[in-house]
């Protein structure tokens, strides 16, 4: 008789189990579930594990987060999936198909609450609901879901990695996609595209009408920032390595406006609880994310936003009119 064992994801059993070990597995899922998902060790090409980012996510009463889903099979190597999102502990509730996740009144700790379920796996996280969760500078509502958002079209020339959603509105072009992976879901002139275009604009006012707390003079390649909205009336660029300095707390904002471009040749390392999904990038018309760039936060740029050859970027890249161009061995991941 042939057993088709289900082990957790973070754990290893010798290929020589015996049938007790196998039942003593299978015990042992509903422990290591809620933080690993589960793994079939049988299936080595077909999905294994789900793992639901952000978690923790702190928000207020009525606040809202979105959660992504990322899927990969036995051997690690990502795999495009489609979740299906439920709340199964409360503190909310959430979009059964975006992971638009909508807080409650009643605040407290919520775990492994927001679950994402595909093909028999799941992954899940942990919502704290807060009076003393700070409001976010700009609300990206149901772009949120989007690594990438563009007016036109959005193209990739190799090994390129994508893991989030990909919208296109008012266009609906895509191409490259293989070779390159989105392991979200691709919006292509429709309707959610359509509203996630109009949430986009939203924000990209909000960020472009934040008062300047300092001017940027210079190359930023070099320097360390604190918390605060920095501004240029025309390009900013950096050469070398920004670091922004969260001064212990990891709700401080970091608010870029660009009056026209953003040009990089370097990287962002974040320190003392800086985090990427705080970073905003306003741009006035085009980024570019030079070759080998490391870059952090949310770029929303009025224009288009170009990603050079292993460029990569914890956060989105957000482009409202006009295209969003990969080259290769490019990787987004959202912060």
């Amino acid at each position: 008789m042939q057993f088709r064992l289900l082990v957790p994801a973070c754990s290893s059993l010798s290929p020589k189990i015996g049938r007790t070990a196998a039942f003593a597995a299978v015990i042992m899922l509903s422990t290591f579930a809620a933080a690993c998902g589960n793994r079939d060790v049988s299936s080595p090409n077909s999905l294994a594990n789900i793992v639901v980012t952000p978690s923790p996510q702190l928000l207020p009463p009525g606040g809202t987060a979105q959660f992504m889903a990322s899927g990969t099979d036995g051997a690690g190597n990502p795999m495009s999936i489609t979740p299906t999102w439920t709340v199964v502990n409360g503190g909310g509730t959430v979009d059964a198909a975006s992971g638009l996740f909508t807080a409650g009144s009643v605040t407290g700790t919520y775990t492994g609450s927001v679950k994402a379920s595909s093909n028999g796996k799941f992954g899940v996280a942990t919502v704290i609901v807060s009076s003393a969760a700070p409001v976010p500078v700009a609300n990206l509502a149901t772009a949120a879901p989007n690594g990438i958002m563009a007016g036109t079209a959005v193209t990739c020339v190799t090994d390129g990695t994508i893991n989030a959603n990909v919208s296109v509105s008012p266009g609906n072009t895509i191409t490259g996609f293989g070779p390159c992976v989105i392991t979200g879901v691709q919006h292509l002139g429709d309707a959610v595209a359509l509203q996630a275009q109009n949430d986009l604009t939203a924000a990209y006012n909000t960020l472009a009408g934040l008062p300047c707390d300092a001017n940027i003079v210079a190359n930023l390649g070099g320097t360390t920032m604190l918390p605060g909205v920095y501004c240029s009336g025309t390009s900013i660029g950096v050469t070398g390595t920004v670091t922004l300095d969260g001064n212990g707390d990891e709700n401080a904002t970091f608010v870029f406006q660009a009056g026209t471009d953003l040009t990089t040749a370097g990287s962002v390392v974040l320190i003392n609880g800086a985090k990427a999904r705080n970073v905003w990038w306003q741009v006035g018309s085009s980024a570019t994310l030079g070759t080998s760039s490391q870059w952090k936060g949310n770029i929303v740029a009025l224009t288009s936003i170009t990603l050079v050859d292993n460029a990569t970027l914890v956060g989105r890249a957000l482009a409202r009119n006009g295209a969003v161009s990969l080259g290769s061995f490019n990787s987004i991941v959202l912060p």
